[in-house]
């Protein structure tokens, strides 16, 4: 228990901010500073946050003033907030509305408003902003086109644009929800999925209709987005990770919507259809026959009067997609996401791109509300074979990892928990191609790889679904989008160098609600450095109020 009552919070001259979760005022402190600060981690005591010039602009953009952050520290703090944090706070969103974009005085044009004198004298000195600005009134005329390229050139430099150019409506569609879903279930939007798309839509206005919804995995994005583009009533581009998270949109369109097959369309490796709402793979998007060629796709972005469009998982967004995103800010756009850690730290290009975060919830909140599953993670440490440790020690740092992560003790402790778990629906969840296909043998179980075709991919899915099969063996290209809702255990075996978005990913397969708990196990070989790239993946969990336990394999 604090020793004030009622002040969670405790304030520090890095930025950081502590919260006490025993303290009466937890609850309704940690939704008031959530909008300006960015959650780092929540075990089970103390919650840390940090209030970065990311996350400052992030709240500027939803309309909190500096007044409003520094009162509600001082309002929940256990002790004085430490002046050069206000002095921070003040100074950071005060670079947010100095940078306005509004319509140019001619078609094609922009008018980029600069409010203070000595930012107008100092951008042209920048050599990624002198070819695009030409000296207009308070600011700078910019061409249409370079609307996404200025806004990223700008958030480097420190200066995010407030860009309140109207967007532009698209084609109508016609298209509502309806109370039972096509397969004969009822069908209701939960308060937090109205709530999410309620903070992108915002009032219509300009300045509003982009941005990054931030939920945890099963918890129903894809309801989001369809709530969003029913609001909406315009044709709809959808950007999914793959064939199957595509159709995954689709199924879930057309079982839920009054659309029809007829009106909603695949544009992937396999088949080009551009329907009133289009779904498109990430893959075929960026794809080129090599790279000294244009990406034959792109046109998709350009050619059709889109009135929406929708990246799932946003903090996957691939490098080529964002120089069209820069293109194409006359459009709505939605980014739907588990987590925005990118690990190429790309987080400011989504603000500037796609849009700010407008709506973010704990994991936690939510399985406590019973919509995801409860989970429990744990580590298994795994021994080294004797055979194997001489050629774990002399081999390279990237051929070491390989070994470690290929231990082929690890089958057996796989092996142990299905049977600990017998008859509950289970993933197995690795990285390399030949321990996936050894694993497969040894617990004859069937496999999901990259080079396993669409079709029987879906077939295994859907009979991992329905219950026939119980245990699946996959690869990475399960880690997204993929709607298994009875998964209740995952088994990781091998994972990409200490990657926190494929943690979140991994530990979303399992999070469906349901009666049981889950469990999420990871399996690492010991003394190796499969411990240290462990050690990043689970701060992630950590982070998100997980407990995550540690336990030794004795055989």
């Amino acid at each position: 228990m604090s020793e004030n009552p009622g002040t969670p919070l405790i304030v520090q001259s890095d930025h950081s901010l502590m919260m006490d979760v025993h303290d009466p005022g937890f609850e309704v402190a940690r939704g008031e500073i959530s909008p300006f600060a960015e959650l780092e981690k929540s075990p089970e005591h103390m919650h840390t946050y940090r209030i970065s010039p990311l996350s400052l602009w992030n709240a500027a953009s939803a309309g909190l003033t500096p007044s409003h952050i520094t009162e509600t520290l001082d309002k929940w703090s256990r002790f004085p907030v430490p002046e050069n944090v206000k002095y921070q706070i003040t100074d950071t969103i005060s670079r947010f509305g100095k940078l306005v974009l509004h319509p140019g005085p001619e078609e094609g044009q922009l008018y980029l408003e600069i409010t203070e004198e000595y930012i107008r004298k100092e951008l042209p000195g920048h050599k990624s902003l002198q070819k695009y600005l030409v000296p207009y009134e308070n600011g700078f005329l910019i061409e249409f086109l370079h609307r996404g390229t200025i806004k990223q050139a700008l958030i480097k430099l420190g200066y995010p644009v407030k860009d309140e150019v109207p967007l532009r409506p698209g084609d109508p569609l016609d298209v509502k929800l309806i109370e039972t879903t096509k397969s004969g279930k009822p069908f209701n939007i939960r308060d937090y999925q109205k709530d999410a798309s309620n903070s992108f839509l915002g009032d219509g206005k300009p300045g509003s209709g982009f941005g990054a919804l931030v939920l945890p995995c099963g918890a129903g994005k894809t309801i989001i987005g369809i709530d969003v583009m029913v609001k909406l009533g315009m044709k709809t581009l959808i950007l999914a990770t793959n064939v199957a998270a595509a159709r995954q949109w689709m199924r879930e369109i057309i079982d839920k919507t009054s659309l029809t097959e007829d009106e909603v369309g695949e544009y992937s490796g396999r088949s080009k259809e551009i329907k009133p709402v289009t779904v498109a793979t990430y893959q075929v998007i960026t794809w080129r026959p090599d790279k000294n060629h244009p990406f034959p796709h792109f046109p998709i972005f350009h050619k059709e009067n889109w009135g929406l469009i929708i990246y799932d998982e946003v903090h996957l967004l691939p490098a080529p997609v964002f120089r069209v995103t820069a293109e194409i800010q006359a459009i709505r756009r939605l980014g739907l996401t588990a987590t925005l850690i990118r690990e190429d730290g790309r987080e400011d290009e989504v603000f500037c791109l796609v849009g700010p975060k407008r709506y973010d919830v704990p994991w936690k909140d939510l399985e406590a509300r019973g919509w995801i599953a409860e989970a429990n993670c744990k580590e298994i440490r795994v021994p080294l074979p004797e055979d194997l440790m001489m050629k774990y020690a002399t081999a390279t740092p990237r051929t070491g990892y390989r070994i470690a992560c290929e231990n082929p003790v690890k089958i057996e402790v796989a092996k142990y928990l299905l049977k600990h778990h017998r008859g509950e629906p289970t993933l197995v969840i690795g990285q390399y191609l030949t321990q996936l296909k050894e694993l497969s043998d040894a617990l004859n179980a069937p496999i999901i790889t990259g080079k396993t075709p669409n079709s029987k991919r879906e077939e295994l899915f859907g009979a991992f679904r329905n219950g026939e099969i119980k245990v699946l063996v996959v690869s990475k290209v399960a880690n997204f989008s993929i709607d298994l809702p009875d998964a209740s255990i995952a088994i990781q075996v091998s994972g990409t160098f200490g990657s926190r978005q494929e943690e979140a990913q991994r530990l979303g397969r399992i999070l469906r609600p349901k009666e049981r708990s889950s469990y999420f196990y990871s399996l690492v070989s010991s003394f190796t450095s499969e411990e240290t790239f462990g050690a990043n993946r689970q701060k992630f969990l950590t982070e998100q109020g997980y407990k995550y336990t540690i336990e030794q394999w004795d055989s």
